[in-house]
């Protein structure tokens, strides 16, 4: 009897009730409903016709103008656009993925002079808003010319290189790489490992989900970007998405309906994205967060 007074002290007591978890559940299913909701709408809105999109009350179910909508969207361009917000967006994740973790490496597990004032002017470039550097970094871009071009405008160098070096994603991977055991570096060293041996081989296996975070973020960055595509791509067949999509707002005709599916198109792939490596994203994300 005693041993058994005992093992039932000994169990864990549910902290809540079947009520409070009840009301848990329902707040959360209401908060997922309202964060969906739009995505839907936006969805719903992108199958109809430019003369349904904006009525009242509006259709809450899918229509049948979703193929004429794409047919428009790419008759005006829009796989070109596609196309070059695809590739520069991939191209600058893996370049910026690759540089960053270099960077992150270096801070986090090398001794050098001046280690901690030049990794200050990395976070204080964070504090500096992007558009300051807009004309300067244009006239840049038209005077430049390496690679044989007399001019970098409306060309993919000129969106993908400037912001390569990303001091979020520098910051990222040096809090990462701080939670590297030393240990396990001199070990391979020991073992007759060169020094680029030891970052492919040990270092960045083991970095894998904030390796996946920085390149979903990275990812992300280039296929939203407006402003600096905007400027830079003078050339109507550089445009990226986001400013193809700007571009069919007219100033007397508006297709809502063109306009929908193409917000709906560039939104897809970011949701697909994210939900294949939501995982990875939220480990990376905190990873560095806890050192123990």
């Amino acid at each position: 009897m005693a041993k058994t007074k005992l093992s039932d002290e000994l169990v864990p007591k549910p902290f809540v009730s079947r009520f409070q978890r009840g009301a848990i559940y329902l707040l959360l299913v209401v908060g997922a409903f309202l964060s969906l909701f739009p995505f839907y709408y936006m969805f719903v809105q992108a199958s109809q016709p430019s003369s349904e999109v904006l009525r009242f009350p509006p259709h809450l179910w899918f229509g049948s103008a979703a193929w004429s909508n794409i047919q428009g969207l790419f008759a005006n361009g829009f796989g070109r656009s596609l196309f070059n917000s695809a590739f520069i967006a991939v191209v600058y994740a893996s370049l910026s993925v690759f540089i960053a973790s270099l960077a992150g490496y270096a801070f986090a597990k090398f001794r050098f002079r001046g280690r901690s004032i030049l990794f200050g002017m990395f976070l204080l470039v964070l504090m500096i808003p992007y558009h300051v550097t807009a004309v300067p970094l244009f006239q840049l871009m038209a005077k430049i010319t390496l690679f044989g071009d007399p001019t970098w405008i409306s060309s993919y160098q000129a969106v993908i290189l400037p912001a390569l070096a990303n001091p979020f994603g520098i910051f990222l991977m040096r809090q990462s790489m701080q939670s590297l055991p030393d240990d396990l570096l001199d070990a391979a060293r020991i073992d007759g490992a060169g020094e680029w041996r030891v970052f492919t081989s040990v270092a960045l296996p083991t970095m894998r989900p904030t390796l996946a975070a920085l390149a979903i973020y990275s990812f992300m960055f280039q296929w939203n970007s407006f402003f600096w595509p905007l400027i830079i791509m003078r050339d109507k067949a550089m445009e990226t998405l986001p400013v193809r999509i700007n571009a069919l707002v007219g100033l007397s005709i508006i297709d809502y309906g063109q306009l929908m599916m193409g917000t709906a198109l560039t939104t897809l792939p970011i949701m697909m994205i994210f939900i294949a490596f939501q995982r990875q994203f939220i480990s990376g994300a905190l990873a560095g967060a806890v050192k123990g």
